[in-house]
């Protein structure tokens, strides 16, 4: 009888004992899990991380700012993972929903946040507009770019003496994220870099196939660039530059006139092609002393593998349309220039 007691009283202590290490584990296990917040708050939160701060400072951080539902159960966590003493200090941006595992592997990572500013630019820049536009979104100083991008030299390209910039028309046009607070000199060597990623080993050969070294593809592109309105014609215009280049006629290009002033216009008059520079490609014949703005790998390609047309003459439509009339002769082509008064009369 006593024994049967004994063994029911064990019995029930088991039982007991039990449902206490249940209980123990559901707690610990509802501790280990992300902070429940409603949807509208599952955001992301600055948290800032000391220099020196100890496993205990950081989870006590954590759950003042409601990331985790127990510091300590959080510093044991990070214990047990191995990875207590490898947080590192830093301003994080971390979420509501992550978990224990989440956090502790940013931590240790050091992903810290960096703020950032983008920017765009567009095909077609010249050096000077692009110090501009890194300005205006407060990345640099125009004046100190323009100075830092005076003294460099361009990776893949080369120099000319009778270039007004050496690094005009090979940064590449893109969009770009910087630090805040990022420097000028970082800023030119990351858009230089891009320009050579975007200029594969394949095009450097196509660029020997036709004969010309990449200073030349690079300026051709940029004229192409300045040229084209509509994306379609562009290799219809880049076939024409290489027709007239082919039997020695000047290229006659308004953009060049236009860069040869400084300035920008809607039309380029007939006392302007008289302006005596190295880039007005009326004054001289053959291509200008360099690119003369950034182009797009669209108009690099299209100087690379020009449309197989025998065209040596365009002229604007001016019917809203941004397109070109094509001509083969200089009678077809006078013909085009009549056409285009009249759409815009």
């Amino acid at each position: 009888m006593i024994m049967r007691t004994s063994l029911r009283l064990a019995g029930g202590f088991l039982v007991l004992l039990a449902v206490a290490f249940g209980l123990l584990a559901f707690q610990l296990n509802t501790l280990l899990q992300p902070v429940d917040v409603p949807a509208m708050a599952e955001e992301q939160i600055l948290v800032s991380i000391p220099q020196g701060s100890s496993s205990t400072r950081i989870a006590n951080i954590l759950e003042e700012e409601g990331l985790v539902r127990n510091a300590t159960v959080f510093r044991f966590y990070a214990k047990f993972q191995g990875m207590d003493q490898g947080l590192q200090a830093g301003n994080y941006l971390l979420s509501y929903g992550m978990d224990m595992d989440e956090i502790l592997a940013e931590l240790s990572a050091g992903n810290v946040y960096r703020p950032t500013v983008s920017v765009t630019i567009p095909e077609g820049l010249t050096l000077e507009q692009i110090a501009q536009r890194l300005e205006d979104r407060g990345l640099a100083d125009a004046d100190e770019f323009m100075d830092l991008a005076g003294e460099a030299k361009p990776a893949m390209g080369q120099t000319h003496p009778e270039m007004r910039y050496a690094m005009e028309g090979y940064l590449f046009p893109d969009t770009y994220e910087f630090d805040e607070g990022v420097s000028a000199e970082t800023i030119l060597r990351r858009m230089q870099t891009r320009m050579e990623e975007v200029f594969t080993a394949e095009m450097r050969e196509r660029a020997q196939e036709l004969g010309l070294s990449l200073h030349e593809v690079m300026t051709l592109a940029s004229l192409v660039e300045r040229e084209v309105q509509a994306p379609q014609e562009r290799e219809t215009v880049a076939a024409v530059m290489h027709n007239r280049m082919a039997i020695g006629m000047p290229l006659q290009i308004d953009a060049t006139v236009l860069y040869a002033l400084g300035e920008h216009r809607e039309q380029v008059l007939y006392v302007d092609l008289e302006v005596e520079s190295p880039y007005n490609t009326y004054y001289v014949s053959g291509l200008p002393p360099g690119p003369i703005a950034s182009p797009g790998r669209g108009a690099i390609m299209a100087v690379l593998y020009p449309e197989d047309v025998d065209y040596l003459y365009y002229v604007l439509k001016r019917d809203g349309t941004g397109e070109h009339y094509f001509a083969r002769t200089y009678a077809e082509h006078q013909q085009n220039i009549r056409r285009s008064r009249n759409n815009r009369q």
